[in-house]
């Protein structure tokens, strides 16, 4: 059989709606819409999604990267960066060890607002990094006792 005549069987077959040969994967089960004519509201269509699909504490974590400056203040928001949340644990970047040493001794407080703004996060404890330090490494594979790119033209 030529790959014009499969072409053929192919668009003869989703013509006449008999595709299941063609189908790898179990068929989709659609659940069955209350048709009594009146349109929904879109905002209870994503509220029963969000419901069903248990996402409540995706957003919650969403809501508090995108709002981070009116949970903690123009002040500190203008010097850290929440990187993560992982295991109940929000890991915040800092642009300064000062400033990380800093927040690191009024955590507590910091916690507990974070706590009232983004309830549904899951905010458990706080780690305060410092910024990164500079890297020479480039790319994936690298050599042991090599000094990165400045070790290029030696």
């Amino acid at each position: 059989m030529s790959k014009r005549d499969l072409a053929i069987d192919l668009f003869k077959s989703f013509k006449t709606g008999h595709s299941k040969k063609f189908r790898t994967s179990a068929p989709v089960v659609q659940k069955e819409r209350k048709d009594n004519g009146d349109p929904e509201l879109i905002s209870d269509l994503v509220s029963n999604l969000i419901q069903e699909r248990d996402w409540k504490s995706g957003i919650a974590e969403g809501t508090l990267y995108t709002t981070w400056p009116s949970i903690v203040g123009s002040d500190i928001a203008a010097h850290t960066t929440p990187l993560s949340i992982l295991d109940g644990v929000l890991t915040v970047q800092t642009s300064s060890t000062a400033w990380a040493t800093q927040l690191t001794m009024v955590s507590n407080e910091l916690l507990a607002t974070i706590q009232k703004s983004a309830s549904g996060a899951l905010v458990e404890s706080l780690v305060f990094i410092g910024p990164h330090a500079p890297n020479w490494k480039k790319g994936i594979r690298t050599i042991r006792g090599a000094r990165g790119p400045r070790d290029t033209y030696g």
